[in-house]
């Protein structure tokens, strides 16, 4: 019984591990070094990896952000693998799946020094993924989850735009509501869509091949 919430434990755990890490933060923005403690408008989630906080002081929060990154990246990968379970194209199954178990090592990379080149891949992991299962949820009767769904895509490709403009101002913003916005995106999928939802895609393309 305990599998079925796999997902939603492991977002938990992670989101405990990363606030502890925000709570513990000693302070430090680019705008301002003297700034005490984590600034949800000028920090960036990337600001908890590193060994010293952006004020030089030694940085507590490293660890913790370290486990929050670890189990993010554990219940991503659950996730795309019971996502493709319920998807009936087994080639597009196979790209989710193995897709997206791949961002699980990827992701967590983003705590290295290597954090933009492993960020880049990641994210274009993670969204092909998530575009791919959106043409699906598309072809359902979940029509909130397809409004999220775009929702979703708009956020993260006006982050990318804004991240190739360098809007430094807004960017932090941007990749918070991003990062939130994905992980309900998550859970929506994991827990409001059921393999039943996608078997009439299956049937209608077996009639369509009987046709041709």
């Amino acid at each position: 019984m305990i599998k079925k919430y796999y997902v939603l434990i492991g977002v938990i755990i992670s989101l405990l591990f990363l606030l502890i890490a925000i709570s513990i933060y000693q302070g430090g923005t680019y705008q301002d070094k003297n700034a005490i403690g984590f600034n949800w408008t000028k920090n960036y989630i990337s600001n908890l990896f590193e060994s010293k906080a952006l004020n030089g002081s030694q940085n507590p929060s490293v660890i913790w952000a370290y486990f929050g990154m670890f189990f993010y990246s554990i219940s991503c990968a659950i996730f795309f693998v019971n996502m493709s379970k319920k998807i009936p194209d087994r080639k597009s199954a196979f790209v989710i799946k193995y897709l997206g178990m791949l961002t699980m090592p990827l992701t967590f990379l983003i705590v290295t020094p290597y954090h933009d080149l492993m960020l880049t891949i990641s994210n274009s992991l993670f969204w092909t993924c998530i575009t791919w299962i959106t043409a699906f949820i598309f072809r359902t009767r979940h029509h909130f989850l397809k409004f999220y769904c775009i929702v979703c895509l708009g956020i993260f490709y006006y982050a990318v735009y804004i991240h190739t403009s360098s809007n430094w101002d807004l960017l932090p913003v941007i990749a918070k509501l991003n990062t939130f916005s994905s992980i309900l995106l998550i859970l929506g999928l994991e827990y409001f869509t059921k393999k039943d939802d996608f078997v009439h895609i299956k049937i209608r393309k077996r009639k369509e091949q009987a046709t041709n």
